[in-house]
């Protein structure tokens, strides 16, 4: 059942850590947000820890909704737009991988596949792409909509967008440049090539006015479960982001989608598949509870309401915390993690209040988390890894940089005893970290095909 590969990690970023209580806590910067210094020296402490990439998790999305719970809660509101944090931060680490969401539905295939590549190059080979297509009302209103496309449309769109970036990023192969100072000659001008792409939600002429990148292109990350996200998931992602909610539909998970690689062409090893999972680590359990239990007890219950009311998608205004939570007011199925949902709707069976419930929910609001000893820690990593449940982890930090701190000091040093996880970097970018292979350029791979078949 073992593995010779080393498991895989990255750090999540929201600005003070995963829980919505973490700016309030003494170990996250509250100037953070608008403050270089505090989220560099998080990507300094992934890359000293030697983790594979730093996520910068975003949403072009202003919150809508409860004034009361909004103003509690920064994460929204206040915060760097991700491209331009990523190439600043490109210039300031040396191997951490750079990654950042950015939504088919509200940009352009070239200026994105522009962006993209100049990250690419700032950072010397180091960045990566998580493909979304958003799934918030309140984005669209920004972007000349009345709220969100239809999922079938976005996923649409999502595909043939990712289709002429890749068609761009294509442009010039990897020898273009001759730099022939002597000749004159700049590039190679067969070697610089024309999409001329014209499709149902696109016309892009090109090409890309950049060279080819130091890792052919930027690495694909990409999240979401259902079946056209697999589908789209199978035929480009290189790294997948899905929900740990079990070791059981995890493993499921992982096997279809590494099953549905091979219609594609592709190997199983050329996609990583990297739960999110928010940790809490002491060095005793007991000091790990209180750590939830500190958290918990500070989050507002205008937040926490709201957060439950969303995940629930229940009206819960009006509802007293001190009363049992109205049995009439739960789902017949979740929004989210199954796993959470049957927790809560026990719970709620059971009698407790809204105060109650909002309490559980503030310490299991991903429904994934893992809380204990660094021991405890890296048992539950190893299993998930072993069992082919997972390639790695991204490490969900409750708070910033104070939890960051505590698993590169407590965790790692454990997972590296078990032969589980690197002392050194692999090579200077992110896919040498991650142990996958530079794309051919297609026009490329065209002409050395037709010098084999011409040679048949």
């Amino acid at each position: 059942m073992g593995r010779s590969d080393k498991l895989k990690l990255g750090t999540f970023v929201y600005t003070f850590g995963y829980n919505p209580a973490g700016w309030l806590h003494p170990g996250s910067d509250v100037n953070g947000a608008n403050d270089f210094a505090h989220l560099l020296k998080v990507a300094q402490m992934s890359e000293a820890a030697k983790f594979d990439f730093l996520f910068l998790a975003d949403s072009p999305a202003a919150a809508i909704g409860d004034p009361e719970a909004l103003c509690r809660l920064p994460t929204k509101m206040n915060r760097f737009e991700p491209l331009t944090l990523l190439s600043a931060l490109a210039v300031a680490t040396s191997n951490l991988g750079l990654v950042a969401t950015a939504s088919t539905s509200y940009y352009e295939p070239f200026n994105l596949a522009r962006i993209f590549a100049s990250i690419d190059h700032l950072s010397g080979g180091r960045a990566c792409w998580n493909v979304v297509t958003s799934d918030h009302d309140e984005t669209g209103y920004n972007f000349n909509r009345e709220g969100l496309d239809p999922h079938a449309l976005r996923y649409e769109r999502g595909k043939e967008f990712v289709d002429v970036v890749f068609g761009l990023w294509d442009s010039f192969e990897r020898d273009a440049l001759k730099l022939d100072r002597e000749s004159g000659v700049y590039y190679d001008k067969h070697k610089l090539h024309t999409l001329n792409h014209k499709g149902k939600h696109f016309q892009v002429r090109g090409p890309l006015n950049i060279a080819a990148t130091p890792q052919g292109r930027p690495v694909i990350a990409q999240a979401g479960g259902s079946a056209a996200g697999i589908e789209l998931a199978a035929e480009t992602a290189e790294i997948v982001f899905s929900l740990a909610s079990n070791l059981e539909r995890s493993q499921a998970f992982y096997a279809t989608l590494k099953e549905r690689m091979a219609s594609f062409g592709r190997g199983p090893d050329e996609l990583k598949v990297m739960p999110g999972v928010v940790i809490n680590v002491g060095r005793t359990e007991s000091e790990a509870r209180e750590k939830v239990a500190y958290l918990a007890g500070k989050l507002h219950p205008d937040v926490g309401r709201a957060m439950l009311a969303e995940f629930l998608e229940a009206d819960l205004s009006g509802v007293p915390l001190d009363a049992p939570f109205p049995k009439d007011r739960l789902p017949s199925a979740p929004k989210g993690s199954k796993a959470l949902f049957d927790e809560l709707t026990d719970f709620v069976m059971k009698g407790h209040t809204v105060g109650e419930l909002i309490q559980l929910f503030s310490e299991k609001h991903t429904g994934n988390g893992i809380t204990g000893t660094p021991a405890m820690v890296a048992d539950f990593m190893e299993e998930w890894f072993q069992t082919r449940a997972a390639d790695g982890f991204i490490v969900m930090c409750p708070t910033l940089p104070a939890a960051l701190e505590d698993f590169t000091e407590l965790v790692v040093p454990e997972l590296r005893r078990r032969g589980l996880f690197r002392e050194e970097y692999e090579g200077t970018t992110l896919r040498a970290s991650l142990g996958l292979p530079i794309p051919e350029n297609r026009y490329a791979r065209a002409r050395r095909q037709a010098g084999l078949a011409g040679g048949a």
